[in-house]
């Protein structure tokens, strides 16, 4: 029996139009969540991660159209929160762009519009769970909008990052918990009787490039993990994350 990543293909012809009608039926649903039409190509590119691409022969994967959407989602929440929040001075918005351009909001957006059931991964990041990795769903959310882009232009870009992030906005605990991520994963995990949080941390790498990663524990269990330069960042990228995926969903 052969194999491939994948289902294989079918022989039958009818069979072959059952599988292309339901990949076009998750795009259009894809799209119908966007609100925007992207070109084929580019939301396809948009979705395959490295992953993916090296199991089929290296081919084109995400993470330009990523540095691309980086940029432009930068810039598009920047503009927004200087026009919409007159009041707040240079430190205060500097803080909310933070959190709202993080990876864990990121994460959170590509939830909201389900993302990762649209995400093309390699078989071993299929397998430990990839299309819930918020690292993974952060960088497709990038790639999305650097898709959007290059399709339907700058202002078109824009509208989709500011629709995306609206339900973030709603809820402006976020932005105290994206500056001090361990006290308000600590307060929010004693206010669900869930006791105190601990941090496990482990590195990794040579002495002058080390990588750390921490792994937060609530109430027994391993909540989420995060990692960074520096044991500190490490601890608060779970934290935050951790807060993040305790938080009562709203929807």
């Amino acid at each position: 029996m052969s194999s491939s990543v994948g289902a294989s293909a079918p022989s039958d012809p009818d069979a072959s139009d059952v599988v292309s009608e339901s990949a076009d039926a998750l795009r259009a649903r894809l799209v119908a969540e966007l609100g925007l039409e992207i070109e084929p190509e580019l939301i396809e590119l948009a979705l395959t991660h490295r992953s993916f691409a090296y199991e089929n022969g290296g081919i084109a994967h995400n993470e330009r159209l990523e540095f691309l959407g980086d940029s432009i989602l930068g810039q598009s929440v920047t503009v927004m929160l200087y026009r919409d929040f007159p009041h707040l001075d240079e430190g205060e918005l500097a803080k909310r762009r933070a959190s709202l351009v993080s990876a864990v909001a990121l994460a959170e957006v590509a939830q909201n519009i389900g993302l990762g059931a649209h995400v093309r991964l390699g078989r071993g990041e299929e397998l430990t769970g990839g299309r819930e990795k918020g690292s993974i769903l952060a960088d497709a959310v990038e790639a999305i909008i650097g898709a959007a882009y290059l399709s339907a232009g700058q202002e078109a870009a824009n509208t989709l990052v500011l629709r995306l992030i609206a339900p973030l906005l709603d809820d402006p605990d976020r932005f105290g918990a994206a500056m001090d991520p361990k006290t308000s994963l600590q307060e929010l995990s004693t206010r669900l009787g869930k006791g105190l949080p601990s941090y496990v941390v482990a590195d990794s790498g040579p002495d002058h490039s080390k990588r750390f990663h921490a792994t937060v524990v609530v109430a027994g269990d391993s909540v989420a993990t995060g990692e960074g330069s520096s044991k500190k960042q490490a601890e608060m990228a779970a934290a935050l994350e951790a807060w993040t995926r305790l938080q009562p969903r709203k929807r």
